[in-house]
């Protein structure tokens, strides 16, 4: 069956599909439509962290002299099933895809059995034009005894129905925290087990040690545990570490990073070169070396955040559409977050790196506390902290407190327009005394 495009992989890979209205259009998607972000990721797990958000500050209104008579209960399960709307979410993608007059759905895993050639079940397809959005799935460590023990990925975690007692995590960056602060929000024994000496090692570091350290105040931290075996005794799962120490449970959640699937589509079969983490090279254009493949998502492992994904897909849909008048991404001031407790957020590069790179810089850094608002909020632990050059271009900012997935656009607002000058910030004209203050004084501080 021969189309002008398919698409693996309905994530971000719907929007590219949705726009060729002219082109012939083959869809495959094994699971729900919307990818992982909807289904398994960053949608249903922000449902229930705001809960958890929620119930942090009730828990903390003795800070405000407001007390809490009677014991705090959760329904765990009307909790959960609130995350699951985005099932309903699925369902109307597909309706919708299904109901395009130049896309056919198939639903199943695609395979590569030639040269820009799929299978999927019974039927074989192919086309001159191919994207690769398939994405990336959960990455299960070699450790001994854990094919005979009960374990659970962020896939199964975020559909359980019954609160876990005692959660063991192995892993320590965000996925891992994220959800340690969820369940342990909700109520569940949090027992993290972290092979380096602090939590999300690939933050700015003063960010992750700091992070660490008010983490460490809220749930048991195990930094330096490199689990080497996993045993279960009766209801018991006991993980082993390499120097002998032991950490027990009732359940177990393993977050120790995400793979690509291009080991499943068998992409060597069409002759898309991959790096040695099995990740799609891809050039500017987003193409591979394949004439006619494209790929973007997490699959080619720039950047795994959904909105760098949305970013790629626009470039792709310009390049697949008009390839004699190709655009190479732009990604220029590309930020993240992590919604934990305290929330994290951080843009360009970090100290570290500039240290590795002998590129000098000055620091700027400012309190939450110090603030009018941060004061109000006690925010005592957060701070902003700037990393500029000596010309005043912002190399990169880091925030971890209250909203900070939010105060960070004031800064990628300046860095995406290509200036990039602290002088934007001091500029700019901010509110008194709204918490977006603790960004210009951070600036001030240069």
């Amino acid at each position: 069956m021969k189309f002008d495009l398919i698409v693996i992989g309905a994530g971000s890979g719907l929007n590219v599909a949705a726009a060729a209205r002219n082109l012939k259009v083959a869809m495959v998607e094994e699971g729900p439509l919307g990818g992982t972000c909807l289904n398994r990721g960053c949608i249903p797990s922000k449902i229930l962290i705001h809960t958890a958000d929620v119930l942090q500050t009730i828990k903390h209104a003795d800070k405000f002299n407001i007390k809490i008579d009677g014991k705090i209960t959760v329904d765990f399960k009307k909790i959960m099933e609130r995350s699951w709307v985005v099932d309903k979410e699925a369902k109307d993608i597909e309706e919708n895809i299904r109901k395009a007059p130049n896309i056919t759905l198939f639903k199943g895993r695609g395979v590569f059995v030639g040269p820009k050639t799929l299978q999927i079940s019974e039927t074989q397809i192919t086309a001159d034009k191919i994207l690769i959005a398939a994405g990336t799935r959960p990455s299960i460590p070699r450790i001994e005894g854990l094919d005979n023990v009960p374990y659970m990925t962020s896939d199964e975690l975020l559909r359980v129905e019954k609160l876990p007692k005692k959660l063991i995590i192995i892993g320590g960056g965000y996925i891992a925290t994220e959800l340690a602060h969820f369940f342990g929000s909700m109520g569940s024994e949090i027992s993290v087990l972290q092979r380096p000496d602090h939590l999300l090692p690939d933050e700015d570091e003063e960010i992750s040690r700091e992070f660490t350290k008010l983490f460490s105040e809220q749930y048991d931290v195990h930094l330096g545990f490199n689990a080497t075996k996993v045993t279960k005794k009766g209801n018991k799962i006991i993980v082993t570490s390499k120097d002998g120490k032991t950490v027990d449970g009732t359940d177990l959640l393993i977050a120790t990073g995400r793979k690509p699937n291009t080991d499943l589509l068998h992409v060597e079969k069409t002759g898309v070169k991959t790096n040695n983490l099995g990740y799609i090279e891809t050039n500017e254009y987003l193409e591979t070396n394949i004439p006619g493949i494209w790929a973007l998502g997490d699959i080619i492992g720039k950047y795994q955040f959904k909105h760098s994904a949305n970013l790629e897909s626009e470039y792709a849909v310009h390049n697949i559409l008009h390839s004699d008048k190709k655009i190479p991404v732009d990604y220029t001031a590309m930020p993240h977050a992590i919604f934990t407790y305290p929330q994290i957020a951080g843009v360009g590069v970090t100290e570290q790196e500039l240290q590795e790179k002998e590129i000098s810089y000055m620091i700027g850094r400012y309190n939450y506390v110090d603030s009018g608002m941060g004061l109000a909020m006690k925010e005592e632990g957060s701070f902003v902290k700037f990393l500029v050059d000596y010309e005043g271009k912002i190399l990169g900012c880091h925030i971890m407190g209250a909203e900070a997935s939010t105060l960070i656009h004031e800064v990628l607002v300046s860095m995406r327009r290509g200036k990039a000058n602290i002088n934007d910030i001091l500029r700019t004209v901010h509110i008194h005394p709204a918490l977006s203050e603790i960004v210009e004084r951070g600036a001030e501080s240069i």
